[in-house]
């Protein structure tokens, strides 16, 4: 009999071990949520006071300016309409950049894009930009702006073709940990952005000032 009970136990244990096994572990990849980074917002006031001191300087748009923050991951918002007055960001956008030698279209350069002025390097440049003229697009709602550079980074603006304009393939929504899509070099939004930011652009009676830092 002793034997038995010694049997019935040892089964007993084995099998509450087994269930406890198929249970989920807490934590797993199932239920892990992935915590975004967050935008550094003292270094887009202090890029914020320093574009308000050169659009005052340049006889520029005061009442807002376009700040391009490249240090952030492109799947996160890193395109903002900065209003001077209210002194805060009002709309900000996922922004596309140059893909180099990466592929055309894809995200390879997420986390550490690269930069330069010269011709073919598929690349965006940092630096301040004189919003141009309004024209027609091949791409997105097809319509475009001109942008002239204006520091030895950018001086290539024009002749690379770099200009503002929409991409159907850029999404509405922050797509982290994925990357916006690639292209060769312009700042690309959604056409859904574009829309929204085109009346601000065409209806300013002075340039607007666009800065792409990192």
């Amino acid at each position: 009999m002793k034997s038995f009970f010694c049997l019935f136990f040892s089964v007993l244990i084995l099998a509450c071990q087994k269930e406890n096994l198929k249970k989920p572990i807490s934590g797993s990849k199932d239920s892990l949520v992935i915590s975004k980074p967050k935008i550094d917002s003292s270094k887009t006031n202090q890029k914020a006071k320093e574009a308000l001191q050169f659009c005052k300087a340049k006889n520029f748009n005061t009442d807002f300016c376009i700040l391009i923050d490249m240090s952030q991951h492109s799947g996160l918002k890193r395109f903002f309409i900065y209003d001077f007055k209210k002194d805060e960001i009002t709309n900000e956008y996922l922004v596309g950049h140059g893909c180099g030698n990466s592929s055309w279209s894809a995200d390879y350069t997420k986390e550490n894009p690269s930069f330069s002025n010269e011709d073919n390097s598929h690349l965006s440049s940092l630096g301040k930009y004189k919003i141009g003229a309004r024209g027609y697009s091949n791409w997105g709602v097809n319509i475009k702006y001109l942008m002239h550079g204006l520091e030895e980074t950018n001086s290539n603006a024009l002749k690379r073709i770099i200009v503002f304009h929409s991409w159907e393939m850029m999404s509405d929504d922050e797509v982290y940990p994925k990357g916006s899509p690639e292209g060769w070099g312009c700042p690309t939004v959604s056409n859904k952005a574009f829309k929204e930011i085109d009346p601000v652009l065409k209806n300013s009676k002075k340039p607007v000032l666009m800065w792409i830092y990192n």
